[in-house]
Formats: structure tokens, sequence, C-alpha cells
């Protein structure tokens, strides 16, 4: 008998499974094969260990950990079986000669595959076949499958997922220190097209590890990040139409990420810039450095989380003066040619969280920046999240879907906590009907 559950021995959250002899125990009705994988897998990032002589545990962290028992010895042999290397029907023929009773292998194998234990090395599609078949490309890119086979269940899904970023688009709007490393972080994460905008030419103060290089000073901006960022690839972009010449073209793209050199439009971003990419339902994810502080956030879905507009309006409800500041510092930004504050480590870990929620939001999740802005300060340097709520206000209606408008008087407590409840429950809808890389809402 194998019964698996949270590894975790307290405080954990995980869900819980149970799996007995018969596959009605395992999941409350009766199982098929549809679950199970051509090439069964125990997924090699999560490390193993006996916790008694019949308990094992996959993993590690409570995030990952589960544990399977009872499991016998025999049983627990047989999982080194389990490396993708043979079909189920030369692992029963493996089963038979280790004395496991018949039904054995199927039952174990579908227990852990509804466990999430599972990957299946000939899964992923078409897609999936031609990464394989680049085996140089895909070397590149195996800690990153690894790390996507922790956050999918299904048999196949993680290698199906880092082969779809190769089909997706992402435009970065600023090249500074913290856009352009963000580029070259998606670009070499296997995010087939990067597209970066900015103007002006690369100034000494730009330059940063995995960004934009030295020999680039002079250069222009956009053209020497799109360089660093197709330098980062571990293979080449697939062919695309020609790019539009001028403007900031808000079609076509999976997200649009806009981290600006303004230190003041990454405090207070302008609604009018993203008013083409609410009104064409594209996805957009604002980061930077303002001053000591850095910011990832708000993620917006348009027509479904709070946007730059619904930002400043809650902000003008709750402070009178901002028109009147914000309307200063927009003034008062060109006449003075200055360096704004960008802390170097502090650009790269924003650059790091930026890339990483724009990864989950194309691999199919929502995540926590989806309504909130993620800030970190020096010298403190701890996290926290502000929610972003949806405005009435605001004509990009996320209001009308979620929320609404929030009293004041609880604005301020939520700012100082890590409020991820809204994009939880945002994560809830979307992963069960959004395909990765793909938002588009009615507005």
């Amino acid at each position: 008998m194998v019964s698996a559950g949270s590894a975790s021995p307290a405080g954990s959250e995980r869900s819980t499974y149970s799996a007995g002899k018969s596959d009605s125990s395992a999941c409350g009705g009766h199982s098929t094969d549809s679950m199970a994988p051509l090439a069964p897998l125990v997924k090699p990032a999560l490390k193993r260990g006996w916790r008694d002589l019949n308990t094992v545990q996959f993993g590690m962290t409570p995030a990952h950990a589960m544990t399977v028992g009872p499991m016998d010895t025999a049983t627990g042999s047989f999982l080194d079986l389990l490396n993708g290397t043979r079909g189920l029907e030369l692992l029963r023929e493996e089963g038979r000669r280790m004395d496991l009773p018949d039904g054995h292998v199927d039952g174990l194998v579908r227990r852990l595959a509804r466990a999430g234990l599972l990957d299946d090395a000939k899964g992923g599609g078409p897609a999936a076949d031609a990464l394989r078949s680049k085996e140089g490309v895909l070397d590149r890119l195996r800690p990153d499958l690894a790390s996507l086979s922790l956050t999918t269940s299904e048999p196949g899904d993680a290698i199906g997922r880092l082969a779809a970023r190769r089909s997706l688009r992402v435009q970065i709007r600023g090249a500074g220190r913290v856009g352009a490393l963000v580029a070259s972080l998606l670009s070499g994460a296997g995010v087939g097209e990067i597209d970066v905008r900015d103007v002006g030419r690369v100034e000494p103060w730009d330059v940063g590890p995995g960004g934009l290089p030295a020999e680039a000073i002079g250069d222009r901006r956009d053209e020497a990040a799109r360089r660093a960022a197709r330098r980062s690839a571990p293979d080449r972009p697939p062919r695309r139409g020609p790019r539009p010449s001028s403007g900031e073209d808000s079609t076509g793209h999976s997200l649009v990420i806009i981290a600006p050199r303004d230190d003041v439009a990454v405090h207070a971003p302008s609604p009018s810039a993203a008013e083409a990419l609410i009104t064409s339902g594209t996805p957009h994810l604002y980061a930077g450095v303002v001053e000591g502080t850095g910011i990832v956030g708000p993620l917006v879905l348009p027509g479904e989380t709070g946007c730059a507009g619904c930002l400043d309006q809650g902000r003008a409800d709750r402070d009178p003066a901002w028109p009147r500041l914000i309307a200063q510092w927009r003034s008062g930004s060109g006449r003075v040619r200055r360096v704004p504050p960008c802390d170097l480590a502090l650009a790269t870990t924003v650059a790091g969280l930026t890339a990483a929620h724009a990864l989950a939001f194309l691999d199919g999740h929502v995540p926590s920046s989806a309504g909130a802005r993620w800030e970190v300060s020096l010298p403190g340097l701890s996290w926290h999240a502000r929610p972003v709520w949806a405005h009435a206000a605001c004509p990009c209606g996320a209001a009308e879907k979620g929320e609404g408008e929030h009293p004041s008087e609880d604005e301020e407590s939520h700012e100082t906590m890590a409020e991820q409840r809204p994009s939880d429950e945002l994560s809830r809808k979307a992963d069960a009907k959004r395909p990765a890389g793909t938002w588009r809402a009615h507005v």
C-alpha cells in the first residue's frame, strides 16, 4: 500500500493525498490511464530520502516536499527504475522480476503521477520533441526545466511549457539598469522574442552586469539592449515579420514590461502611457527603482486588476496633495540633466524578481504582483506588498468585475503586509482556463 501526503511535520499548507491498493481510494473515484506517462520519470529535482523504514520523502522545502508511505523495500528499490528510460511494458516486466504483485507497477505509477511526483521523459508534445532534438539548447535550459517540474503536476507539462516560451513575444519599455537586465534574463530563460524600446544612447551609468556592457556606451540604448538579449539566448529566436519602425506597438505581445529609467515614472506610472495596452487587453508589468526603493508590480490584467490609473486615483483619494506633488515632479524631471539614484545590487534584485514574475505569468500562472506592488527599500531590504485596488473612477473597467473601491482607512493596514489574496483568487480562476502566455480581457 502506498499513500502520499504532506512531508512537512507541522504547519504545512500543502494539499494532502492518500492512496491505497484500489484506484478509488486514491482520489475518490475510478482512475484511468490518461495520466500514465509514456516514459515515467521520478522528478529528479526532488531530493529523495527515507524518513523511517517505510516512509519516503520527496523534496526538502515545505513548498514542494511530500511523503509517500507506507512503502516496502522492494517498491522503494523499484523507484530507481522510474528514470525515464523505460515504458510501462518494460516496467511491468521489471516488476515481475522483483516479485511485485500484478497491477502494482501500474498503480504505483498512477498514484505518483496523481501526486505530482512523476514527469514524462517523452511527453510535452511536438514542441517539446523539437526542443529535445536540440541537445545544446536543452542543456542550457536544464536548470529551468528542473525548476518548472516543481510547479507543474501533469507528466510532460514542464518541458511543454519550457518549449512554449519560444513562441512568446515580450516587449520591454526601458533599457536602463533594470530593463536591459530583464531583457537578458527572459531571453536566457527561453522566451523567443524580446523587443526592447527606449530612446537615447547608452551612458556609463546604464552599464551593469548581465545588462548593457561597457563597450555599448554611446550606442543606441534599444539596439544595445536587444543585442545583449540575443547574446543571452540559448537559441536563435524564431523568424518574425518586420518590426514597426516607430511607436510602441501594443499588439501581439504576450506581455509588456514597463521599466522606465525616469524615477518619477517608476513611482507614479502615467495612466495615459498604458491606454493602448488597456484597450488592446495586453497584460503589462511595471518595475523599476525610485530613490532607494525597488518596485515590482503591479501586473495589470486589463479589466481584471488595478492599473496605473487605479493607482493614481487611489493615491488622490488618500492624499489631497497628491495631484499637486505629481504635477511638480513630472514638470521638473526634464529641466536639469541628472543621474537618478539606482543602486546596482538593488536594480539587479528588482530585475531578477521582475523576470521571475513575468515568467510565472508567461508559464500560465498569475503571480502575486497581479493587483499589487512589491517594494523593497535600502538598507533594511524587507519586501512587502501594497495592493493596487481597482478604482470605480478609472475607465479600465476592473472595478466592475473586482472588488471596486476600498476605504482609504483600510489601505494603510494593507500596505504594510504581504497581501496576496487578490492575486491568489485570480490565480485559481486563470490557471484553469488560460493557456500559457495568453490573456485577453474584455474591457
